[in-house]
């Protein structure tokens, strides 16, 4: 078949690993250009990753009618915009996280993408890589029983000590929810399913932050999203789910992602990366045990998503980081700050059902 041909919209600090990835692992897509307000960064792209095209424009890039598939790889904030721009130019569409910074948003690109018969998906795509696959076969395979619940959290005091530009993740669209939230839920509604309704508590611990990294070390951020978010999920099938995300604490180590179950009870690698370690503890061991690594991807493998997709739109196949997901896991971050807001438990609209287990294929880059 021949291969899928990609346009990428931005070439920020995360257009790197895409572009090394579709260029040089998976091999059923083909980077055809990019786009990016400033030029300078197209052209250092190009010259390390030899793609033939720069656009002048992003309106040039939704036009051109050799594009198949839209990498949205813009600010969080803009990708509504953006990904409604190729949907209504006809392209089917991967976005970086979150799908929108809202929900309505987010329930308006999907309804538009269905409409048009479009494929619409995104990040993370972490969920496929060989450590939470593992997770999911452990579970499916009844190794901790009946899942009774889980917990996730993530930690950190937040980017403004070392990120160059930190603004955007204290305003609309950011805020550590949106920002690393993606990664946890996802791996959470693909080991557990779908989350029936929730209740949240979020605040903003402090309502400037001070830079300190360079080059706008002493410039003072004002903080318009919370920073602190807390919620409890219960999902479909039972579990009762927690989750702790922060930019207000002081933390040292990689925080936890357990899976409790009736017979045992599951570490879950960071949802961040695509490898391990991962480990199981039950009864009869009275100690963790590593488990190997049972799939592939264990490297950094952002674009595997998008290859999943390249290969359904080839194929015709369903694709595993598709909209449905997104959606669902949109609804959760904004679930928990307007349950809070409103101080009661939010019965969620949409719905999620997990999709395929990845399959271990004979060449690497090459999917099922």
């Amino acid at each position: 078949m021949e291969p899928v041909k990609i346009g990428i919209l931005g070439v920020g600090a995360i257009s790197g690993i895409y572009l090394q990835n579709l260029t040089h692992l998976f091999r059923e897509v083909e980077v055809l250009g990019v786009y990016d307000l400033f030029r300078e960064k197209c052209e250092k792209a190009q010259a390390e990753y030899h793609f033939p095209k720069i656009y002048d424009s992003q309106e040039a890039l939704l036009q051109d009618p050799e594009v198949q598939i839209v990498l949205n790889l813009t600010r969080p904030f803009e990708h509504y915009e953006t990904t409604k721009a190729a949907l209504l130019a006809g392209k089917h569409v991967y976005s970086e996280k979150p799908l929108a910074a809202t929900y309505e948003q987010g329930k308006e690109l999907v309804a538009l993408a269905r409409e048009k018969g479009l494929m619409l998906g995104g990040a993370p795509d972490t969920f496929l890589g060989s450590g939470i696959q593992t997770c999911r076969k452990l579970i499916d395979d009844g190794y901790i029983g009946t899942p009774v619940g889980a917990a996730a959290f993530m930690i950190c005091r937040g980017h403004e000590s070392w990120h160059p530009s930190p603004e955007f993740y204290y305003q609309f669209g950011g805020g550590p929810m949106m920002d690393m939230g993606p990664y946890y839920l996802t791996a959470l509604v693909n080991l557990l399913g779908g989350v029936s309704s929730l209740t949240g508590v979020t605040k903003a611990s402090f309502a400037q932050r001070t830079i300190t990294s360079e080059p706008k070390k002493g410039q003072v951020i004002q903080v318009e999203v919370p920073t602190h978010v807390t919620g409890i999920m219960n999902f479909e099938n039972g579990a009762v789910g927690t989750i702790l995300t922060t930019f207000d604490v002081h933390y040292d180590t990689q925080a936890r992602l357990e899976i409790y179950g009736s017979e045992g009870t599951l570490s879950v690698p960071d949802p961040n990366g695509f490898g391990g370690p991962v480990k199981l503890l039950r009864p009869e061991d009275g100690s963790w045990k590593e488990i190997p690594l049972l799939f592939d991807y264990q490297e950094n493998s952002r674009g595997l998503g998008l290859a999943d997709m390249a290969k359904a739109l080839q194929t015709g196949r369903p694709f595993r980081a598709d909209c449905e997901q997104t959606l669902h896991v949109l609804e959760i971050m904004t679930g928990f700050e307007k349950s809070s807001r409103e101080g009661r438990l939010l019965q969620l609209e949409s719905r999620y059902t997990r999709k395929a287990p990845m399959h271990r294929g004979p060449v690497q880059g090459i999917l099922d």
